[in-house]
């Protein structure tokens, strides 16, 4: 068994893969940051709904995916922007909307895990975890 060491970008990918498959649902073993994450994903739209199950005393967030009408998923890009070896942090005033608006920034700020828009609002920076389209 290997480990894992960014489970963030692991978290992202098997969304990533999912999506490429067309899978309805997809598994991810669990953490606050990651429910956090999800929360976030599903407030501005891009999934359909997570449930949390405890299985065996290991949590883990079940994603249901969301597609149009003509199977096309509302995730199009998931990238990891910080990472443990180059992390990237944003002021304030540099915050600026993701593809006109259509996608967004997830950030860690003294404020939790929030939004670019929500930042921006807030006037707060932070550090940049991945952009979401």
């Amino acid at each position: 068994m290997s480990s894992i060491n960014d489970p963030i970008a692991d978290m992202l990918t098997r969304i990533r893969n999912a999506v490429k498959a067309g899978h309805v649902k997809v598994d991810i073993p669990s953490s606050k940051i990651k429910i956090n994450i999800t929360k976030i994903l599903k407030d501005e739209g891009f999934i359909k709904n997570f449930k949390i199950i405890d299985s065996n005393n290991l949590k883990i967030i079940r994603i249901y995916l969301k597609y149009s009408d003509e199977n096309e998923p509302s995730i199009h890009t998931l990238i990891r922007i910080s990472k443990s070896g180059r992390r990237v942090y944003v002021k304030s005033e540099d915050l600026k909307p993701v593809l006109n608006n259509i996608g967004i920034w997830i950030l860690s700020t003294s404020k939790g895990l929030i939004t670019n828009k929500i930042a921006k609002k807030m006037n707060i920076g932070g550090e940049i975890i991945c952009e979401i389209s």
